[in-house]
């Protein structure tokens, strides 16, 4: 195995979640809990061999909670967190971790949503995924844009963000 590649996660129902902790539970273990034993398995595997890239499918909703997925956004926040940490650790031992956090994307997980056929092109991110392998990058937002709209919407002060219908 010289790269894996981890595309796990549920949207689950954030008004359902907020009143019944079973089913937060069920998107935090499913989002966190399961990719990291996985990629814990994974990430040794890699560091005996002292090569492979570990290319796993975060979100730009783990950067900043949102009141209408804060459960799903928390979720895969914990993830990215996890992944920068194992990064840190894998690095000198020749494994890579790449942290993929795609805006909205047209998949069969997101097709139901409203607007979705104004979605990022699953073609046009999966070639964009595989580039970023190619040059072992850390991060990728994908599509690009999600970078720069991400490190506004971060830096929103609470007091301004609370008040916006995000």
């Amino acid at each position: 195995m010289d790269i894996a590649y981890l595309a796990h996660g549920v949207l689950g129902d954030q008004p359902t979640a907020e009143q019944d902790f079973n089913t937060a539970a069920h998107i935090l273990h499913t989002n966190f809990m399961a990719p990291v034993s996985l990629l814990t398995w994974l990430s040794n595997y890699c560091v005996q061999r002292h090569s492979g890239v570990l290319a796993v499918i975060s979100s730009v909703a783990g950067d900043r909670g949102r009141k209408s997925n804060y459960l799903y956004g928390s979720s895969k926040a914990g993830l990215s967190a996890f992944l920068g940490g194992l990064r840190n650790r894998v690095d000198r031992e020749g494994v890579t971790v790449l942290t993929i956090k795609p805006g909205p994307t047209r998949t069969a997980m997101t097709g139901h949503m409203p607007g979705s056929q104004k979605f990022a092109d699953v073609n046009a991110v999966a070639k964009s995924i595989v580039a970023a392998v190619a040059v072992r990058k850390d991060n990728l937002y994908v599509p690009f844009q999600w970078q720069p709209i991400m490190f506004i919407i971060r830096n929103i002060p609470d007091r301004i963000f609370k008040k916006l219908n995000l």
